[in-house]
């Protein structure tokens, strides 16, 4: 990648992650993950029952070879909560058998009312 794309690629990454409060990026999609990891972080999201944003990082090949630099993280699916890096599928998995990804997703998530409108 040339530095002014890194630079473009790093800026939207960072852009995503602050404007959506739980942002997946992830393997896929929720309804069609490409991989078991994804598949498990993204129904651990969901079974919480609040709205959450997600960035399919195989449409997304900058994306994909940007995030894990930016993040220092090197694998995905990537849970980021509040501009914070939550983790991957096991810390999502754990931390969700524990009963502690429920309230921060709950607390983090937009409220969304009857008409979709946030």
């Amino acid at each position: 990648m040339q530095p002014e794309q890194t630079q473009d690629t790093e800026a939207r990454i960072r852009e995503q992650i602050a404007e959506n409060p739980v942002l997946l990026y992830m393997k896929g999609s929720p309804k069609l993950p490409s991989c078991g990891f994804s598949a498990q972080a993204s129904q651990a999201l969901m079974a919480c029952g609040k709205p959450f944003a997600y960035v399919d990082i195989l449409q997304n090949p900058d994306i994909r070879a940007e995030l894990p630099r930016i993040a220092d993280w090197p694998t995905f699916p990537q849970l980021w909560i509040n501009g914070e890096l939550i983790g991957g599928c096991d810390i999502i998995l754990e931390m969700f058998q524990q009963g502690e990804l429920q309230p921060l997703v709950a607390e983090a998530a937009p409220e969304v009312d009857e008409n979709g409108a946030e």
